[in-house]
C-alpha cells in the first residue's frame, strides 16, 4: 500500500512520521482561493472539505501506483463568524492576533482520503474534525516578535500548537493533532472506510 501525502505542511509530516507512518509527499498545486470561490454558500465544514479534495483529488492525477491511498487536508479558523485561512503578511496576522487575543475559536481540518485499487477503482471517504481553542493575550511586543518569526504568516489561523505559537494558546477542547493539521483518528477512520487498515502503513521501524 502506497500512501500518499497531499500537502506540503512539514506539521502534517512530522504528526504522521511520529505516528509510524512515512508517506510520499506530493504537493497539488490547487489554487485554494479559485476552489473556495466557486462553492455556493458553503458552511464551514463544507468549505475546508471541499478543499482537502480538491488536494486529494488533483494529486491522484499524478499517482502511477496500482494500490494507493491519497490523504488531502486543509485547515482554517473560525473565529466570529469568519473562516481564517493563512494570513500570507504581517499586516494581516497583527491583525488577526488583535482579534484573537483572549478569545475562542473553532478550528476546523477537512480530511479526504482516497484509494486507487488495481489501478483503476477509487474510493473515497471525506470528513472534518472541528477543535475549540482559547488564546491567550499575548503584548504588542510578543505579537511583534512572533510576526517577525515568519512562522504565523503561512498557517490557518496565524498560529501554531507545535511551534513558538504554541506559547500564545491557553488550552484546546477536542483532538491536538487536528489543530497541528491532520487529525490521527479522523484519518484512522476515514481509511477503514475506504478500506484500510492504518496498522498496515505503519513503517517497520515503528
Amino acid at each position: 500500500m502506497h500512501f500518499v501525502l497531499a500537502s506540503q505542511s512539514p506539521a502534517r509530516l512530522a504528526v504522521l512520521r511520529a505516528a509510524g507512518v512515512e508517506p510520499s509527499v506530493v504537493v497539488s498545486g490547487v489554487d485554494e482561493d479559485a476552489v473556495a470561490a466557486a462553492l455556493t454558500d458553503p458552511s464551514r465544514e463544507e468549505l475546508v472539505t471541499a478543499l482537502a479534495l480538491a488536494k486529494a483529488e488533483a494529486v491522484l492525477g499524478m499517482i502511477t501506483s496500482t494500490d494507493t491511498v491519497v490523504v488531502g487536508c486543509d485547515s482554517m479558523l473560525s473565529f466570529q463568524g469568519e473562516m481564517l485561512g493563512k494570513p500570507g503578511d504581517a499586516e494581516t496576522a497583527r491583525k488577526r492576533w488583535a482579534q484573537m487575543a483572549g478569545g475562542t475559536g473553532d478550528l476546523l481540518t477537512g480530511h479526504a482520503v482516497l484509494r486507487i485499487e488495481g489501478g483503476s477503482r477509487v474510493t473515497r471517504s471525506t470528513g472534518t474534525q472541528i477543535t475549540r481553542v482559547r488564546f491567550s493575550a499575548p503584548s504588542p511586543a510578543e505579537v511583534d516578535a512572533y510576526i517577525a518569526t515568519g512562522e504565523p504568516l503561512q498557517v490557518a489561523g496565524a498560529f501554531t500548537l507545535d511551534g513558538l505559537g504554541g506559547w500564545f494558546v491557553e488550552g484546546i477542547d477536542g483532538d491536538p493533532s487536528s489543530v497541528v493539521g491532520i487529525s490521527l483518528p479522523l484519518t484512522r477512520r476515514l481509511l477503514a472506510e475506504v478500506g484500510v487498515s492504518v496498522t498496515d502503513l505503519w513503517s517497520p521501524t515503528s
